[in-house]
């Protein structure tokens, strides 16, 4: 067991006065068997109203109506969380456990049937192009095992790029340019799973390491794999190792564009786009 203090600051600087319109946020950690919220404040400018609410995919969101134009939105989200052991023990089970292909159960095929559309159709043939001539079946034929040599494969291939554009690269352009975000390698991570017929999902959050205890690192993401029996379990492309007590969800979606941690628009033309500041600094605390 261990505690975390996450602070989370994402800073816009405009050039001039503009308004800005609805931004919702997706920052607050998901509560679980392995980790509750001990305290959360949550800084936001200028003047707004704001209401917490859940999405579809059981997210904690914020939705922020702004009162007044401003040349700097500000969001300061400080969190302490605790950890447990995660459940189910997330080292590999005996092999072909989980055979593959997989087969999920009729009850749960309507919930698991969005998790297996790919969120990019017209790349799928290049993912599995690639994924043919780069990741042979393992024998005997175990799906978890499957993932986790993706995992590991991806971490290989694709070279971290930090990003400060928006949005992420499709599965092509990563394989094309051999490198990404992390939320670019998650992107791919997730279409090539559904192409091999294996519910995944885009997962936003942080990440406990040198990074974010020097308090210069921004926000994680990663992949939850959905298997019959075991449930959903997390891969991390970027460290090419399956996830640990150093990673706290704050989102889970069908989409990148799902959970977002700070999205939103303004009033104003090209040139009053901000310029966007995001730091993330994670503590250990005792207790």
């Amino acid at each position: 067991m261990k505690r975390l203090r996450i602070e989370h600051r994402t800073t816009y600087t405009y050039p001039r006065p503009v308004q800005l319109g609805r931004h919702r946020l997706v920052i607050r950690p998901r509560e679980g068997h392995d980790l509750r919220v001990e305290s959360m404040t949550l800084e936001i400018s200028p003047a707004h109203r704001r209401v917490w609410t859940c999405d579809v995919f059981g997210n904690n969101v914020v939705i922020v109506d702004f009162l007044e134009a401003t040349t700097q939105l500000e969001i300061f989200s400080d969190v302490v969380v605790r950890r447990t052991t995660l459940f189910p023990d997330f080292g590999l089970h005996e092999r072909g456990r989980i055979a593959w292909p997989v087969v999920y159960d009729p009850l749960e095929q309507a919930a698991t049937s969005i998790y297996l559309n790919p969120t990019y159709p017209d790349d799928i043939p290049q993912v599995r192009a690639w994924l043919q001539a780069e990741l042979p079946p393992p024998e005997p034929l175990d799906a978890e095992d499957m993932v986790g040599h993706l995992t590991q494969l991806i971490q290989k291939k694709i070279q971290y790029q930090r990003r400060s554009e928006k949005g992420v690269q499709s599965p092509a352009e990563t394989l094309r340019l051999g490198s990404g975000s992390c939320r670019d390698m998650a992107t791919l991570m997730m279409d090539a799973c559904r192409s091999l017929g294996i519910a995944s999902r885009f997962v936003s959050g942080y990440l406990d390491c040198a990074a974010s205890e020097a308090g210069r690192a921004a926000t994680h993401a990663w992949n939850e794999v959905y298997f019959p029996a075991y449930g959903w379990r997390g891969f991390d492309p970027t460290i090419g190792q399956p996830t640990s007590t150093a990673h706290v969800t704050a989102g889970v979606s069908n989409h990148p564009r799902g959970v977002m941690p700070v999205a939103g628009m303004f009033l104003g033309g090209q040139d009053d786009r901000g310029l966007l500041s995001v730091t993330v600094k994670v503590e250990r605390l005792s207790g």
